[in-house]
């Protein structure tokens, strides 16, 4: 499976972002996917999964409440909905997937896209 994240760019404390995440491929439906995070300086942290099915998210606790994750399986498509922003949401987003039995969030992922950049201004 091959993926393309878009929709990044400059926003200022308090906005929103819409990322969009297109997975190509004939089976790229049936992967679980994910959005990560590399903050400079830091480390790559996981933000938030969804299951293949949908029916399973999971957030980490820094975003809980701000960002969206949801897919759309006929368009072969992830979205991470981010509002109320703040500048420690500034990093590169590495949509991600991987492909297992099961309907869950693992914890790797096998397959990542090239990173889309957010900023977060003060």
């Amino acid at each position: 499976v091959q993926l393309q994240a878009s929709g990044g760019g400059l926003v200022q404390a308090g906005g929103s972002l819409r990322l969009s995440c297109a997975a190509s491929g004939r089976t790229a439906s049936t992967y679980h996917m994910a959005w990560l995070r590399r903050a400079p300086g830091k480390e790559r942290e996981f933000v938030t999964g969804i299951s293949r099915s949908g029916g399973n998210t999971k957030y980490s606790d820094s975003v809980k409440g701000r960002f969206t994750i949801s897919r759309d399986n006929p368009k072969n498509t992830v979205y991470l909905q981010m509002n109320s922003l703040i500048p420690e949401d500034t990093a590169v987003y590495y949509c991600a997937a991987r492909w297992t039995y099961g309907d869950y969030v693992p914890r790797e992922y096998d397959y990542w896209g090239p990173g889309t950049q957010v900023t977060v201004s003060s």
